[in-house]
């Protein structure tokens, strides 16, 4: 194992800025995962482990172990650091005393031949929002996601922590032009909107493949894209709240989909 006692060393510096700064992030087409589930999960999905970095505390824990170990047969890297230096560089509250480095995917692109479902998402900025999309996409079944360059980053720490594994489960292609993308696809286009002529959820067949789009928490729907959509969508909402947050819209929308195919548990 290697040990890294001092903030100045390059590669606590290289770490730091994985977690910092989405320019580096995508310079090095890397990022950081926090926490016994996610390294599992990466694992699960047979995703590359760069470097694992543990806090010097919990080297001999069982759950350490249990890493080791499903990384016996692998090259990656193992760097231990000193609880205060650890704490330091963790991107989260209450680090758990075992993170890592891994590598982002190559860039994808669905084409125009992709025929299944797809989750757009325009203009959302918040990454733990955008983690808990993507969560409810791989639980709802959708293997593909559409995100525009405003949207924030997928591989952020943060983004990663709220996806619970759902990156590693998902062909994501950032920084798409949604106009280009929802104009050449051939699935039905759904997309909330509060708008006199939208329809109602449960009044939709949803057999079919669709793109779901949702938008920004405070903007919606850019108007560009809307009038692209075959359909507007409302949610029956008859309760005293105008709209739901966009998490929450999108697990209602993208659940009442998996209820109407019936898929089976």
């Amino acid at each position: 194992m290697k040990y890294i006692s001092s903030r100045d060393n390059p590669g606590f510096k290289r770490l730091r800025a994985l977690v910092d700064e989405a320019k580096s992030r995508r310079e090095e087409r890397a990022s950081i995962i926090d926490g016994e589930h996610l390294l599992h999960a990466a694992l699960d999905a047979d995703w590359p482990i760069r470097q694992l970095v543990l806090r010097e505390d919990v080297v001999a824990s069982v759950a350490v172990g249990g890493i080791l170990q499903r990384l016996k047969a692998s090259n990656t890297e193992v760097v231990t650091m000193a609880p205060g230096l650890f704490n330091a560089l963790s991107p989260v509250v209450t680090p758990t005393g075992m993170l890592a480095e891994i590598p982002l995917p190559d860039t994808v692109s669905s084409g125009d031949d992709w025929a299944g479902d797809v989750l757009a998402l325009a203009g959302v900025q918040d990454a733990g929002n955008l983690g808990s999309l993507l969560r409810t996409a791989v639980a709802s079944g959708i293997k593909r996601v559409w995100l525009d360059p405003q949207t924030t980053q997928a591989w952020s720490p943060k983004a990663l922590r709220a996806g619970m594994g759902a990156q590693f489960c998902l062909a994501i292609e950032e920084g798409c032009e949604l106009r280009q993308k929802l104009g050449a696809c051939r699935q039905q286009i759904l997309v909330t909107s509060l708008a006199a002529d939208s329809i109602s959820l449960y009044a939709l067949d949803l057999l079919q493949s669709n793109v779901w789009v949702f938008g920004s928490e405070g903007q919606g729907v850019p108007a560009e894209l809307q009038a692209l959509a075959q359909r507007r969508v409302r949610i029956p909402m008859p309760g005293q709240i105008e709209s739901l947050n966009v998490g929450a819209a999108a697990a209602v929308c993208l659940f009442e989909q998996v209820r109407q195919r019936e898929i089976p548990y």
